[in-house]
Protein backbone atom coordinates (compact mmCIF):
# COMPACT_ATOMS: atom_id res chain seq x y z
CA UNK A 1 0.00 0.00 0.00
CA UNK A 2 2.06 3.06 -0.86
CA UNK A 3 -0.78 5.57 -0.27
CA UNK A 4 -1.31 6.92 3.32
CA UNK A 5 -2.72 5.08 5.39
CA UNK A 6 -5.67 6.44 7.57
CA UNK A 7 -6.15 6.00 11.05
CA UNK A 8 -8.59 7.40 13.59
CA UNK A 9 -9.22 7.47 17.28
CA UNK A 10 -11.78 7.85 19.69
CA UNK A 11 -11.84 7.13 23.45
CA UNK A 12 -10.23 8.83 26.99
CA UNK A 13 -7.90 11.72 26.31
CA UNK A 14 -8.08 13.56 29.69
CA UNK A 15 -5.53 15.99 31.86
CA UNK A 16 -3.09 13.78 33.65
CA UNK A 17 -1.99 15.38 36.97
CA UNK A 18 0.79 12.98 38.17
CA UNK A 19 2.26 12.71 41.89
CA UNK A 20 5.74 11.01 41.72
CA UNK A 21 7.35 8.89 44.70
CA UNK A 22 3.95 8.16 46.65
CA UNK A 23 4.74 5.32 49.06
CA UNK A 24 1.75 2.93 48.80
CA UNK A 25 3.05 1.70 51.91
CA UNK A 26 2.55 4.49 54.39
CA UNK A 27 0.23 5.31 56.83
CA UNK A 28 -0.55 8.77 55.42
CA UNK A 29 -2.41 6.75 52.19
CA UNK A 30 -3.77 3.58 54.06
CA UNK A 31 -6.94 4.99 55.16
CA UNK A 32 -8.05 5.61 51.39
CA UNK A 33 -7.30 2.28 50.26
CA UNK A 34 -10.42 -0.30 49.25
CA UNK A 35 -12.14 -2.11 51.78
CA UNK A 36 -14.35 -3.92 49.11
CA UNK A 37 -13.92 -3.99 44.59
CA UNK A 38 -15.70 -1.47 43.65
CA UNK A 39 -16.41 0.71 46.96
CA UNK A 40 -14.65 3.93 45.89
CA UNK A 41 -11.75 3.51 47.42
CA UNK A 42 -7.89 3.51 46.02
CA UNK A 43 -5.89 0.00 44.84
CA UNK A 44 -3.03 -0.14 43.08
CA UNK A 45 -3.02 -0.66 39.18
CA UNK A 46 -6.72 0.66 39.42
CA UNK A 47 -9.27 3.48 39.03
CA UNK A 48 -12.16 5.10 40.88
CA UNK A 49 -13.90 8.19 39.81
CA UNK A 50 -13.32 11.49 41.61
CA UNK A 51 -16.95 11.26 43.14
CA UNK A 52 -16.89 8.02 44.35
CA UNK A 53 -14.23 8.21 46.25
CA UNK A 54 -15.20 11.20 47.89
CA UNK A 55 -18.44 9.19 49.14
CA UNK A 56 -15.86 6.52 50.44
CA UNK A 57 -13.66 8.69 52.08
CA UNK A 58 -16.60 11.17 53.18
CA UNK A 59 -14.91 14.69 52.74
CA UNK A 60 -13.65 16.57 50.03
CA UNK A 61 -11.15 15.27 47.07
CA UNK A 62 -9.11 18.51 47.71
CA UNK A 63 -8.74 17.49 51.21
CA UNK A 64 -7.52 14.15 50.80
CA UNK A 65 -5.05 14.84 48.53
CA UNK A 66 -3.52 17.31 50.44
CA UNK A 67 -3.24 14.42 52.81
CA UNK A 68 -1.50 11.84 50.39
CA UNK A 69 0.67 14.20 48.82
CA UNK A 70 1.86 16.41 51.98
CA UNK A 71 0.11 19.40 49.83
CA UNK A 72 2.62 19.14 47.46
CA UNK A 73 1.94 20.68 43.96
CA UNK A 74 1.68 17.72 41.44
CA UNK A 75 5.46 17.20 39.77
CA UNK A 76 3.93 17.18 36.19
CA UNK A 77 0.97 18.26 33.96
CA UNK A 78 0.56 16.13 30.74
CA UNK A 79 -1.80 15.04 28.14
CA UNK A 80 -3.42 11.92 29.15
CA UNK A 81 -5.81 9.11 28.46
CA UNK A 82 -5.35 5.20 26.55
CA UNK A 83 -6.87 6.56 23.28
CA UNK A 84 -4.73 9.81 22.56
CA UNK A 85 -1.54 8.81 24.10
CA UNK A 86 -1.65 5.86 22.25
CA UNK A 87 -2.62 7.47 18.93
CA UNK A 88 0.83 10.24 19.68
CA UNK A 89 2.92 7.45 20.03
CA UNK A 90 1.88 5.77 16.72
CA UNK A 91 2.02 9.23 14.95
CA UNK A 92 5.83 9.74 15.87
CA UNK A 93 6.28 6.38 14.97
CA UNK A 94 5.19 6.61 11.47
CA UNK A 95 5.73 10.17 10.87
CA UNK A 96 2.60 11.71 9.01
CA UNK A 97 4.58 11.06 5.33
CA UNK A 98 2.95 7.34 5.73
CA UNK A 99 0.32 7.89 8.28
CA UNK A 100 -2.57 10.22 8.97
CA UNK A 101 -3.65 10.06 12.52
CA UNK A 102 -7.30 11.61 13.50
CA UNK A 103 -8.75 11.93 17.19
CA UNK A 104 -11.81 12.56 18.20
CA UNK A 105 -13.27 14.03 21.84
CA UNK A 106 -14.47 16.17 23.95
CA UNK A 107 -12.50 18.85 26.24
CA UNK A 108 -14.21 21.81 28.78
CA UNK A 109 -14.00 25.31 28.57
CA UNK A 110 -11.71 25.83 30.89
CA UNK A 111 -7.95 26.13 32.17
CA UNK A 112 -7.49 22.64 31.59
CA UNK A 113 -8.78 22.59 28.71
CA UNK A 114 -6.98 25.36 26.96
CA UNK A 115 -4.13 23.54 27.90
CA UNK A 116 -5.07 20.07 26.70
CA UNK A 117 -5.86 21.67 22.97
CA UNK A 118 -2.96 23.36 23.22
CA UNK A 119 -0.34 20.69 24.06
CA UNK A 120 -2.19 18.60 21.69
CA UNK A 121 -1.44 20.92 18.75
CA UNK A 122 2.11 20.02 19.66
CA UNK A 123 1.42 16.79 18.14
CA UNK A 124 1.18 15.09 14.89
CA UNK A 125 -2.20 13.70 15.44
CA UNK A 126 -4.42 15.81 13.62
CA UNK A 127 -7.56 17.12 16.15
CA UNK A 128 -10.30 15.63 13.57
CA UNK A 129 -13.08 16.57 15.75
CA UNK A 130 -12.02 18.33 19.02
CA UNK A 131 -13.92 20.68 20.51
CA UNK A 132 -14.02 22.40 24.21
CA UNK A 133 -17.66 22.43 25.52
CA UNK A 134 -19.36 23.71 28.62
CA UNK A 135 -18.40 21.32 30.79
CA UNK A 136 -15.05 20.19 32.82
CA UNK A 137 -12.32 18.72 30.98
CA UNK A 138 -11.73 15.26 31.90
CA UNK A 139 -8.90 14.63 34.48
CA UNK A 140 -6.98 12.26 36.08
CA UNK A 141 -4.81 12.38 39.26
CA UNK A 142 -2.14 9.81 38.63
CA UNK A 143 -0.67 8.69 42.01
CA UNK A 144 2.73 6.95 41.52
CA UNK A 145 4.90 4.65 43.21
CA UNK A 146 8.37 3.19 41.33
CA UNK A 147 9.37 1.24 44.05
CA UNK A 148 6.35 -0.66 44.32
CA UNK A 149 6.48 -3.94 43.10
CA UNK A 150 9.67 -4.86 44.31
CA UNK A 151 10.77 -2.03 41.78
CA UNK A 152 8.26 -2.29 38.93
CA UNK A 153 6.36 0.49 39.88
CA UNK A 154 2.29 0.99 40.31
CA UNK A 155 0.32 3.78 39.78
CA UNK A 156 -3.39 4.56 41.41
CA UNK A 157 -5.64 6.76 39.56
CA UNK A 158 -8.76 8.83 40.61
CA UNK A 159 -10.50 10.24 37.65
CA UNK A 160 -13.34 12.75 36.45
CA UNK A 161 -15.02 12.15 33.29
CA UNK A 162 -16.64 15.44 32.72
CA UNK A 163 -16.94 16.65 28.95
CA UNK A 164 -16.60 12.99 27.88
CA UNK A 165 -19.79 12.08 29.40
CA UNK A 166 -20.99 14.66 25.85
CA UNK A 167 -19.42 12.57 22.98
CA UNK A 168 -21.84 10.81 21.64
CA UNK A 169 -22.11 7.87 18.01
CA UNK A 170 -23.58 10.59 16.22
CA UNK A 171 -20.42 12.63 16.59
CA UNK A 172 -18.37 10.12 14.63
CA UNK A 173 -18.69 11.69 10.78
CA UNK A 174 -18.17 9.37 7.74
CA UNK A 175 -14.68 10.55 7.75
CA UNK A 176 -14.18 8.05 10.80
CA UNK A 177 -15.65 5.22 9.26
CA UNK A 178 -13.91 5.47 5.87
CA UNK A 179 -10.87 5.52 7.58
CA UNK A 180 -8.02 2.57 7.06
CA UNK A 181 -8.09 1.65 11.10
CA UNK A 182 -10.42 2.80 13.35
CA UNK A 183 -9.09 2.77 17.00
CA UNK A 184 -11.57 2.54 20.17
CA UNK A 185 -9.23 3.28 23.12
CA UNK A 186 -10.39 3.67 27.12
CA UNK A 187 -13.93 4.05 26.03
CA UNK A 188 -14.74 2.99 29.82
CA UNK A 189 -14.18 6.65 29.92
CA UNK A 190 -16.49 8.03 27.46
CA UNK A 191 -19.48 5.90 28.39
CA UNK A 192 -21.69 6.95 25.40
CA UNK A 193 -19.21 5.60 23.01
CA UNK A 194 -18.82 2.13 24.99
CA UNK A 195 -22.37 1.76 25.66
CA UNK A 196 -23.29 1.65 21.46
CA UNK A 197 -19.77 -0.03 20.85
CA UNK A 198 -21.25 -3.41 19.05
CA UNK A 199 -23.08 -0.65 16.59
CA UNK A 200 -20.00 1.13 16.14
CA UNK A 201 -17.70 -1.84 15.57
CA UNK A 202 -20.39 -3.58 13.21
CA UNK A 203 -20.43 -0.63 11.03
CA UNK A 204 -16.81 -0.11 10.83
CA UNK A 205 -16.35 -3.35 9.72
CA UNK A 206 -19.21 -3.10 7.31
CA UNK A 207 -16.76 -0.09 6.04
CA UNK A 208 -14.14 -2.56 5.75
CA UNK A 209 -11.75 -1.00 8.26
CA UNK A 210 -9.48 -2.53 10.37
CA UNK A 211 -11.05 -2.33 14.19
CA UNK A 212 -8.85 -2.15 17.23
CA UNK A 213 -10.19 -1.88 20.91
CA UNK A 214 -7.80 -1.05 23.91
CA UNK A 215 -9.19 -1.30 26.98
CA UNK A 216 -8.97 0.67 30.56
CA UNK A 217 -10.56 -0.15 34.11
CA UNK A 218 -14.22 0.09 34.06
CA UNK A 219 -14.88 1.51 37.40
CA UNK A 220 -18.66 2.43 36.55
CA UNK A 221 -19.66 -1.13 35.53
CA UNK A 222 -17.20 -2.82 38.46
CA UNK A 223 -18.81 -0.55 40.81
CA UNK A 224 -22.38 -1.52 38.90
CA UNK A 225 -21.75 -5.08 40.06
CA UNK A 226 -18.72 -6.27 41.36
CA UNK A 227 -19.52 -9.77 40.61
CA UNK A 228 -20.78 -9.58 36.99
CA UNK A 229 -18.46 -9.18 34.05
CA UNK A 230 -17.98 -6.15 32.75
CA UNK A 231 -19.88 -5.07 29.23
CA UNK A 232 -18.51 -3.99 25.88
CA UNK A 233 -21.08 -2.84 23.83
CA UNK A 234 -24.55 -3.35 23.58
CA UNK A 235 -23.91 -7.50 23.81
CA UNK A 236 -20.97 -9.72 23.38
CA UNK A 237 -21.84 -9.27 19.51
CA UNK A 238 -19.06 -6.78 20.13
CA UNK A 239 -15.72 -9.31 20.41
CA UNK A 240 -16.27 -10.73 16.34
CA UNK A 241 -15.80 -7.60 15.03
CA UNK A 242 -12.87 -6.61 16.68
CA UNK A 243 -9.22 -7.34 14.42
CA UNK A 244 -6.98 -6.71 17.62
CA UNK A 245 -8.08 -6.53 21.20
CA UNK A 246 -5.24 -5.01 23.45
CA UNK A 247 -6.22 -5.37 27.79
CA UNK A 248 -4.03 -5.58 30.51
CA UNK A 249 -4.94 -8.86 32.73
CA UNK A 250 -7.05 -7.37 35.66
CA UNK A 251 -9.71 -6.00 32.27
CA UNK A 252 -9.28 -9.17 30.19
CA UNK A 253 -10.43 -11.37 33.49
CA UNK A 254 -13.47 -8.79 34.37
CA UNK A 255 -14.44 -8.74 30.66
CA UNK A 256 -14.27 -12.34 30.49
CA UNK A 257 -15.10 -13.38 33.83
CA UNK A 258 -12.53 -15.80 34.00
CA UNK A 259 -10.22 -15.83 37.54
CA UNK A 260 -7.42 -16.66 34.94
CA UNK A 261 -5.50 -14.77 31.72
CA UNK A 262 -5.22 -17.82 29.74
CA UNK A 263 -8.76 -18.72 30.32
CA UNK A 264 -9.11 -15.10 29.37
CA UNK A 265 -7.88 -15.50 26.20
CA UNK A 266 -9.64 -18.39 25.75
CA UNK A 267 -13.01 -16.83 26.22
CA UNK A 268 -12.09 -13.88 23.74
CA UNK A 269 -10.96 -16.18 20.68
CA UNK A 270 -14.01 -18.15 21.03
CA UNK A 271 -15.70 -15.10 20.94
CA UNK A 272 -14.49 -14.91 17.37
CA UNK A 273 -12.13 -11.88 18.19
CA UNK A 274 -8.97 -12.31 15.56
CA UNK A 275 -6.50 -11.42 17.93
CA UNK A 276 -5.71 -10.37 21.33
CA UNK A 277 -2.53 -9.28 23.29
CA UNK A 278 -2.83 -9.59 27.28
CA UNK A 279 -0.56 -7.19 29.15
CA UNK A 280 0.86 -7.80 32.27
CA UNK A 281 3.09 -4.50 33.53
CA UNK A 282 6.24 -5.66 33.72
CA UNK A 283 5.95 -9.08 33.00
CA UNK A 284 4.86 -10.89 29.92
CA UNK A 285 2.56 -10.42 27.49
CA UNK A 286 0.62 -13.65 25.78
CA UNK A 287 -0.93 -12.98 22.40
CA UNK A 288 -2.38 -15.26 19.50
CA UNK A 289 -4.11 -14.49 16.59
CA UNK A 290 -6.61 -16.69 14.46
CA UNK A 291 -4.65 -15.62 10.79
CA UNK A 292 -7.74 -13.47 10.05
CA UNK A 293 -5.85 -9.82 10.50
CA UNK A 294 -2.30 -10.77 11.43
CA UNK A 295 -0.65 -13.97 10.14
CA UNK A 296 -1.90 -17.16 12.56
CA UNK A 297 -0.26 -17.56 15.62
CA UNK A 298 -0.70 -20.36 18.47
CA UNK A 299 -0.59 -18.84 21.63
CA UNK A 300 2.98 -17.04 22.83
CA UNK A 301 4.62 -15.63 25.16
CA UNK A 302 6.70 -12.59 25.06
CA UNK A 303 9.19 -11.01 27.78
CA UNK A 304 10.26 -7.43 28.25
CA UNK A 305 13.35 -5.52 27.73
CA UNK A 306 16.00 -6.95 29.19
CA UNK A 307 17.96 -3.97 27.91
CA UNK A 308 15.12 -1.27 29.53
CA UNK A 309 14.33 -3.32 32.61
CA UNK A 310 18.53 -3.22 33.54
CA UNK A 311 19.00 0.54 32.75
CA UNK A 312 15.08 1.62 34.52
CA UNK A 313 17.50 0.05 37.60
CA UNK A 314 19.44 2.79 38.04
CA UNK A 315 17.39 5.65 36.52
CA UNK A 316 15.77 8.16 38.30
CA UNK A 317 13.14 10.69 36.43
CA UNK A 318 10.24 8.39 35.56
CA UNK A 319 7.42 6.99 35.88
CA UNK A 320 5.26 3.94 34.94
CA UNK A 321 2.33 6.25 33.36
CA UNK A 322 1.21 5.47 30.06
CA UNK A 323 3.72 2.51 29.82
CA UNK A 324 0.30 0.95 28.47
CA UNK A 325 -1.13 3.10 26.30
CA UNK A 326 2.40 3.74 24.55
CA UNK A 327 2.77 -0.28 23.90
CA UNK A 328 -0.71 0.20 21.81
CA UNK A 329 0.78 2.95 19.92
CA UNK A 330 3.74 0.62 19.29
CA UNK A 331 1.83 -2.19 18.14
CA UNK A 332 -0.47 0.00 16.04
CA UNK A 333 2.66 1.54 14.29
CA UNK A 334 3.90 -1.75 13.30
CA UNK A 335 1.06 -2.63 11.38
CA UNK A 336 0.72 0.64 9.83
CA UNK A 337 4.06 -0.01 8.48
CA UNK A 338 4.00 -3.56 7.90
CA UNK A 339 0.43 -2.63 5.82
CA UNK A 340 3.00 -0.05 4.15
CA UNK A 341 4.90 -2.45 2.80
CA UNK A 342 1.96 -4.20 1.21
CA UNK A 343 2.19 -7.23 3.68
CA UNK A 344 -1.26 -8.51 4.00
CA UNK A 345 -1.04 -10.46 7.11
CA UNK A 346 1.27 -8.62 9.82
CA UNK A 347 3.38 -10.44 11.72
CA UNK A 348 2.27 -10.71 15.03
CA UNK A 349 5.91 -11.01 16.90
CA UNK A 350 6.92 -8.00 14.75
CA UNK A 351 3.71 -5.62 16.25
CA UNK A 352 4.10 -6.72 19.64
CA UNK A 353 8.25 -6.55 20.00
CA UNK A 354 7.34 -2.29 18.69
CA UNK A 355 4.95 -2.41 21.80
CA UNK A 356 6.99 -3.63 23.80
CA UNK A 357 10.28 -1.37 23.62
CA UNK A 358 7.48 1.80 23.08
CA UNK A 359 5.98 0.59 26.63
CA UNK A 360 9.06 0.27 27.94
CA UNK A 361 10.72 3.87 26.98
CA UNK A 362 7.91 5.38 28.38
CA UNK A 363 9.79 4.51 32.00
CA UNK A 364 11.94 6.94 30.74
CA UNK A 365 10.33 10.06 31.61
CA UNK A 366 7.32 11.53 33.47
CA UNK A 367 3.72 10.89 32.03
CA UNK A 368 2.44 9.27 29.18
CA UNK A 369 3.07 11.49 26.37
CA UNK A 370 6.35 12.53 24.86
CA UNK A 371 6.79 15.72 22.86
CA UNK A 372 9.46 15.95 20.49
CA UNK A 373 11.42 18.76 19.54
CA UNK A 374 11.69 17.38 16.10
CA UNK A 375 9.92 15.04 13.96
CA UNK A 376 11.17 11.92 13.88
CA UNK A 377 13.45 12.24 17.73
CA UNK A 378 11.17 9.08 19.18
CA UNK A 379 11.78 6.34 16.86
CA UNK A 380 15.29 7.47 16.54
CA UNK A 381 15.22 6.57 20.37
CA UNK A 382 13.61 4.02 20.89
CA UNK A 383 14.76 2.35 17.37
CA UNK A 384 18.12 1.07 19.48
CA UNK A 385 16.14 -0.59 22.21
CA UNK A 386 13.91 -2.16 19.39
CA UNK A 387 17.24 -3.64 17.88
CA UNK A 388 18.42 -5.01 21.21
CA UNK A 389 15.06 -6.92 21.64
CA UNK A 390 14.64 -7.96 18.91
CA UNK A 391 18.33 -9.85 19.44
CA UNK A 392 16.78 -10.89 22.81
CA UNK A 393 13.95 -12.87 21.96
CA UNK A 394 16.39 -15.07 18.56
CA UNK A 395 18.01 -16.49 21.25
Amino acid sequence: MSRKIIVSGVGCCLVDLLYNNIDFTSDTIRPWFSKNRGDGGLTPGKLVFQEEFEQFCGRPFTEVLEKITSGRVYDKINIGGPSVVSLINLAQLTGTERCDVRFYGRGGKDEMGEYLLSALKRTPVILKDYKLIDNRTPSTVVLSDPTYDKGHGERMFINSIGAAWDYRPDDLDDDFFDSDIVVFGGTALVPQIHDHLTTLLSKAKSNDCITVVNTVFDFRNEKSDPSKRWPLGETDESYKNIDLLITDQEEAIRLSGEHDPMLALKFFTENKVSSVIITNGARNIITTSDGRFFGFSDIMEMPVSQRITKEIRNYQGGDTTGCGDNFVGGVIASVVDQRHKGIPYPDLREACSWGIVSGGFTCFYIGGTWFEEKPGEKLERIKPYYESYREQIAH
